[in-house]
């Protein structure tokens, strides 16, 4: 079969580096005596803990301690005279002092990272990289070390070699400690860390190229077991030879599954791994396929649902559209229908008091009348009763006459016999008798008299009373055709307000847009269209509130600010 993915990284019988624990807190301060595991065994966490040094440990640690530092007092000592010399002899320093502060920045840079590699060891968090710069300063210290006891001017001998040798060997045990002493301190505060094996010089003289593979797959794969790797090298070989049996000592024969373990070894992998590692890619494909397949039904699913929530949400958007125009339409609906009842109220109006006018009037002109002829009919009682008086007083002037002239007939009869006392009474009662006839005449005079001028009265009172119609006629005239102009007035307004109406509902206006409009024209209507002069002052807050059926006044003034803005502009319907 073909190989086309990686293998594993790890075999179970591999033991791994662990990942370092992280500690709960800071160590306990050191002592003088190097105490390189104060910290109590519960500050840290992980499997173990750290061990605590007896007595007797303290000691010897703190002895060791003091020789270390004994020992890099001396080499900083030692190194410091020669690396400053050398540096301003042959380095190019211009200065001995310059020489010195070169020789001091190198050691305190290797004295810096020694410092931190051994504190964060401490730490359980390890720096595995600062070994290395640790390494090259301290290589280029004994570089120059060896070069300042360089012979000059003559051929090297071999006390020359020894002396550049010794110009190294401080600096190289001061390294040799530092890195034992950080082994010492990982191995105290990780003592459950799987140490590394080393393997046997023995091995290294009797074998050096097949140990060479060994160390190299040791180190490659982090196998800290050198029975391990032994026995997987053992492994390795019986097998081969197991497989050479097999095809009789031809391995070209095998399958290329028979031959992984031999090709695989040298990643890391055992003859067991090696030999299962088809069937685990076999499995791992398998996986795949349905982890692909998985993925492919997820995506199917998930494209799904999204189909149906865009579905959902065109669903939504149609139906708030439809809401929308739903309300637009009995927004404009509403609108219609409020101008034409505003039109057929206008009419109604206009027809009512036209009706109710003429009846005033008419009312009025019966009452008129009916005054009239009741004043006349007592003016026509009043000469009617002048003219019985005066006929009655003709009445009795004639029957005063009559027995004056039977008087006078008597008297002369009377007269002609004897003139007597008799006669004398009876001419008295002549002579008054003449003169209530001459009275009552004058009374009957007068009665006429008066008969005439009731007459003239009765005629100049019918002829205001005829005035008065004619009046009454005129202003009831003039009132119906104001009446009429009024209606014709309200009736265009409707029908101004109509196209409008219309208008907004081509142009898709939002129902305050209407309002304002409303308003606009409202204004136009309360400042006199003809006069061109606009002034919305002049239209009050309470009719704006009962025409657009608002109760906040404020809601009113922000209207008719608007429309006053909109008129501004050039807006007429």
């Amino acid at each position: 079969m073909t190989i086309t993915d990686s293998p594993p990284t790890a075999a179970p019988t591999i033991l791994s580096r662990p990942r370092p624990e992280p500690v709960s807190g800071p160590p306990a301060a050191v002592s003088e005596t190097a105490h390189f595991a104060s910290a109590p065994a519960d500050s840290v966490s992980g499997p173990a803990s750290a061990q605590i040094l007896t007595r007797p440990q303290m000691w010897s640690a703190a002895g060791i301690v003091a020789a270390a530092l004994a020992l890099a007092g001396i080499g900083l000592y030692l190194s410091f005279e020669h690396v400053a010399g050398f540096a301003h002899d042959r380095l190019g320093f211009g200065t001995l002092q310059q020489g010195q502060l070169f020789a001091v920045g190198v050691d305190t840079g290797i004295m810096v990272m020694i410092a931190i590699d051994l504190l964060m060891a401490w730490l359980k968090r390890p720096i595995a990289w600062i070994r290395y710069p640790v390494w090259l300063l301290t290589a280029a210290t004994v570089v120059l070390n060896a070069a300042s006891g360089a012979p000059r001017g003559r051929t090297w001998e071999l006390l020359d070699y020894v002396a550049a040798g010794a110009h190294g060997i401080v600096p190289v045990l001061f390294i040799m400690v530092v890195e034992v002493g950080r082994d010492s301190i990982d191995r105290l505060v990780r003592p459950d860390q799987a140490e590394r094996d080393a393997v046997p010089l023995i091995r290294w003289l009797l074998a050096p190229v097949a140990t060479a593979r060994i160390y190299r797959r040791m180190r490659l794969y982090d196998v800290r077991s050198y029975p391990e790797m032994v026995r997987r090298d053992q492994e390795l070989i019986a097998y081969e030879l197991w497989l050479k049996r097999k095809h009789g000592g031809d391995l070209s024969a095998a399958t290329e599954d028979e031959l992984l373990p031999m090709k695989m070894a040298p990643h890391g992998y055992t003859v067991a791994q090696a030999l299962a590692m088809p069937a685990d890619q076999e499995r791992a494909a398998q996986e795949r396929e349905e982890e692909a397949e998985r993925r492919r039904r997820e995506a199917e699913t998930r494209r799904r649902i999204a189909k149906k929530r865009a579905e959902a949400e065109e669903l939504r958007a149609d139906g708030e559209l439809e809401q929308v125009k739903a309300e637009v339409e009995g927004a404009t609906g509403q609108a219609r229908a409020h101008a034409k009842a505003q039109v057929t109220a206008a009419e109604r109006a206009a027809a009512a008091e036209e009706e109710a006018l003429e009846t005033a009037l008419v009312a009025e002109a019966r009452a008129r009348t009916a005054v009239a002829k009741r004043e006349a009919a007592q003016e026509h009682e009043t000469a009617a009763a002048a003219n019985l008086r005066a006929a009655e007083l003709e009445k009795l002037a004639a029957e005063e006459r009559r027995l004056a002239a039977e008087a006078d007939q008597v008297a002369a009869a009377e007269a002609r016999a004897i003139e007597t006392a008799t006669i004398a009474a009876a001419r008295k009662t002549a002579a008054e008798a003449d003169r209530l006839a001459a009275e009552t005449e004058e009374a009957a005079a007068e009665a006429r008299r008066a008969a005439r001028e009731a007459a003239r009265r009765e005629a100049e009172e019918e002829a205001r009373r005829e005035a008065a119609l004619a009046s009454v006629e005129q202003s009831r005239l003039a009132a119906a055709e104001a009446l009429r102009a009024a209606a014709e007035t309200r009736l265009a307004a409707a029908e101004i307000e109509q196209r409008a109406v219309e208008a907004e509902d081509q142009a898709k206006l939002t129902p305050r847009q209407r309002a304002v409009r409303k308003v606009a024209r409202m204004i136009l209507a309360a400042s006199g269209p003809e006069t061109g002069d606009v002034r919305p002052a002049d239209l009050p807050l309470a009719e704006i509130q009962r025409a657009l059926e608002v109760s906040s006044p404020a809601t009113a003034s922000e209207y008719r600010s608007e429309a006053a803005e909109l008129l501004a502009q050039g807006y007429r319907p």
